[in-house]
């Protein structure tokens, strides 16, 4: 179990001295002239691809992750192995980040089934299994500079959740990236994976529940419980996204399993792209969703999904990015290029060995000057 008494930040330094173990990098941001960049001709844009990935319960074979599913068997353990790799190679994501990581040495293996070559591949309190809920990780090819595992609220948003009592940490805590493109440009990457909508019915110590989730009344209390949580998470992201931004023009970018769509309370509390209608000056901190803000041509709404829930399609996984990446921004450094969305598996029937969940990818471009020798 996690330690009660850790703190709101868990540091793990520069990335050179953490999972030294990991593979080296062979730079891979590629670079292309602009014809149509009328600000800086001398300039060059760097693209950059970011992915996400809910690997749906990703654990070595035999690893007993949750009391009431059965571990893999070596055999399914192989097949879902084979499945992220071959995803991961189709995407061919310089970030990638991954939701639902019990073992950081299955995300380390998957990394090498894609026969792609990540410098840094990650998933803080995962490097000797998780315990009690999944990690998030990352693999990058770009050079990272910093690692935090962000896991108390701030100060002053812990809330009471009923029958429960406070809810003052991320149930899966925040990872905070700081990467260098090969040409210097800083960024920030958060990974995200808030609480679910799934109802929070009350256990007794042994997982043996106390409550009839047969009566509805019981399942909207326990429905609000998970509500309760899942807003006070997205309140306190708010807090850590503007302490990052304010006053910096460092690119910013989160990607994650949400849990709720882009045009959600708790999503718009995280981006607070609202306020930006009432407050220029509020652009500073907020942050856009990807598909929102893409220049090149955009795909159907109805083929841009990431998770189906009794029937009906849903935005759960997202790329959200600060207005350095907003084409319109007199900010801006760059944009998002495209989105897609790697979905035809989730109609293809359930089978552990792939995700419940789709995959999303945006290209990013930054425009950036020459690189020093």
């Amino acid at each position: 179990m996690e330690n009660a008494g850790r703190p709101h930040r868990e540091t793990y330094g520069k990335a050179e001295c953490v999972h030294c173990s990991n593979r080296t990098l062979t730079a891979s941001t590629q670079t292309m002239q602009s014809p149509t960049d009328q600000r800086n001709n001398a300039s060059q844009w760097t693209t950059i691809q970011v992915a996400n990935l809910n690997l749906q319960n990703f654990a070595l074979p035999g690893r007993q992750f949750y009391p009431n599913d059965r571990p893999y068997e070596p055999g399914e353990y192989a097949r879902k192995l084979a499945w992220l790799g071959e995803h991961l190679h189709r995407m061919n994501a310089d970030i990638a980040c991954f939701e639902e990581v019990w073992d950081e040495a299955a995300l380390v293996a998957a990394a090498s089934a894609s026969g792609l070559n990540y410098a840094h591949v990650l998933a803080p309190g995962a490097e000797q299994g998780a315990e009690g809920t999944p990690r998030v990780g990352l693999a990058t090819r770009l050079k990272l500079t910093a690692l935090a595992s962000l896991r108390d609220f701030p100060a002053g948003f812990a809330v009471e959740v009923p029958e429960i009592g406070t809810h003052q940490r991320f149930e899966r805590p925040v990872l905070h990236a700081q990467l260098l493109t090969r040409k210097g440009t800083e960024l920030h990457v958060l990974v995200v994976h808030l609480k679910s909508k799934r109802p929070k019915f009350l256990n007794d110590a042994s997982g043996n529940p106390l409550e009839d989730r047969a009566d509805p009344r019981i399942v909207a209390r326990a429905t609000l419980r998970s509500l309760i949580m899942r807003g006070a998470e997205s309140a306190a992201l708010r807090v850590t996204i503007s302490e990052l931004l304010k006053g910096t023009r460092t690119p910013l970018i989160l990607a994650g399993d949400l849990n709720d769509n882009p045009g959600s309370v708790t999503s718009q509390i995280i981006a607070a792209t609202g306020e930006v209608a009432f407050d220029r000056g509020a652009r500073d901190v907020a942050l856009w969703h990807a598909p929102d803000v893409q220049t090149g041509l955009a795909l159907r709404r109805d083929v841009g999904y990431s998770h189906i829930h009794q029937g009906s399609p849903e935005i759960l996984d997202q790329i959200w990015v600060s207005e350095e990446f907003v084409a319109g921004s007199r900010f801006a450094i760059g944009d998002v290029r495209r989105v897609d969305y790697f979905n035809d598996h989730l109609n293809e029937g359930r089978d552990r060995t792939r995700s419940d969940h789709g995959f999303v990818r945006a290209l990013l471009r930054l425009r950036e000057g020459e690189a020093e020798n």
